[in-house]
Formats: C-alpha cells, sequence, structure tokens
C-alpha cells in the first residue's frame, strides 16, 4: 500500500474542555497519512489517478474549522471518518498537535488511526 503524508497542517477549530479555551478558535497542527493504491499514478503521472493533495488539505481545515469538539480524540474520529468516507483510501492516521496547551510543555500530540474495515 502506498502512503501520501502531510505535515503540519495549520487548521483554526473551536476545541477545549475549559471555559477559556471556549471562546475562539484554536491553531492545531495536523500530521496526516493516508494509505491508497497509487498504482495508476505512477504509471500514468496524472493528477486524476492519485489523491490530490491540496483537496485533501482544504477538506480537512475545512472540517475541522466547521467543529465544535471538547477533546482531541474526538476531533481525530471525526476527521479519520470523514477523510475515509470522501477519498478513496484504504487507512487514514492523523496527529493532532496542540500547542502551548501545558505549562511546561511546547505541544501536546495525539494520534487516531482508522481504517475502512473498522470504519463505523
Amino acid at each position: 500500500m502506498d502512503q501520501i503524508h502531510i505535515r503540519e497542517l495549520s487548521v483554526d477549530a473551536l476545541i477545549g474542555v475549559y471555559d477559556w479555551e471556549r471562546t475562539q478558535k484554536t491553531r492545531l497542527l495536523i500530521d496526516v497519512s493516508i494509505f491508497a493504491d497509487l498504482t495508476d499514478a505512477r504509471t500514468s503521472d496524472k493528477v486524476a489517478d492519485t489523491i490530490d493533495y491540496a483537496k485533501l488539505a482544504t477538506f480537512i481545515q475545512e472540517k475541522a474549522g466547521a467543529t465544535q469538539f471538547e477533546l482531541l480524540e474526538a476531533l481525530g474520529h471525526f476527521l479519520c471518518q470523514a477523510v475515509l468516507s470522501a477519498f478513496a483510501v484504504s487507512s487514514v492516521s492523523l496527529a493532532i498537535t496542540k500547542p502551548k496547551i501545558l505549562p511546561d510543555a511546547r505541544a501536546v500530540t495525539v494520534t487516531i488511526s482508522e481504517s475502512k474495515s473498522n470504519a463505523q
């Protein structure tokens, strides 16, 4: 299975447990890895035969921006399910980083992975 990775995609989302976190959107960084059969793209050299990276990135930004989750885990699950439904991929893994949320840490990252076989 072939893979495509997008690193540190900036996403603004309303996320957080505390009231002060829910007053405005937070900038998150998302690393997305998708697994798909890219055999046709390898030989055709045509964008129509692969996953359009720009469309995938915009899709994730728009979906995340329209949500209101408390937990990164819930946002990750939602986004994985959305990608699996909208794109010809067999599985997806999202690492969502929320910077500056803990006083003694640069960031917190939660990684969620889903595949078509366990999609709900």
